[in-house]
C-alpha cells in the first residue's frame, strides 16, 4: 500500500499516525520530493471522482487564483500534473487496486477492519 502526500499536511499526519498506531504497512511518497505523473493521476481519476481529487480549499489553489477560471476536467488534470500540491491529501493505494482519497477515521476503521 501506498500513502502518496507531504509531511506538513494535518490529513496526512493523520493518516500516517493511523496506520502506525494500528500496525498497517505503508510507503510513504513525498509529492514535494517526489511528484506523480499524469498518467498516475488519470489512474486515480478513473477510480474516484476528479472532483474528489482536485483540492479547491488549499492554499495552492488560492494562491494560484485558480477560483477565478471556470476550469474544465482537463484544465484539473492539467493543473494537478503540474501542481501536485493541487492534489487532496492524501491518496491511499490500496494493494487491490482501490485508491482512497483524504483521512476519514471511520472509513479507515472500517477498510483496515481496527
Amino acid at each position: 500500500m501506498k500513502v502518496y502526500g507531504i509531511t506538513t499536511c494535518g490529513s496526512v499526519k493523520k493518516a500516517l499516525a493511523f496506520f502506525k498506531a494500528n500496525n498497517i504497512p505503508h510507503t510513504f511518497v513525498d509529492l514535494k520530493k517526489e511528484p506523480v505523473s499524469r498518467a498516475t493521476i488519470e489512474g486515480w481519476a478513473a477510480k474516484v471522482p476528479l472532483e474528489k481529487l482536485f483540492n479547491n480549499k488549499g492554499t495552492k489553489y488560492r494562491t494560484l487564483g485558480l477560483a477565478k477560471e471556470n476550469l474544465s476536467d482537463t484544465d484539473k488534470l492539467d493543473w494537478l500534473a503540474k501542481e501536485n500540491l493541487l492534489i487532496k491529501r492524501p491518496i491511499v493505494e490500496l494493494d487491490d487496486g482501490s485508491v482512497m482519497v483524504a483521512f476519514d477515521e471511520t472509513l479507515y476503521q472500517k477498510t483496515f477492519g481496527v
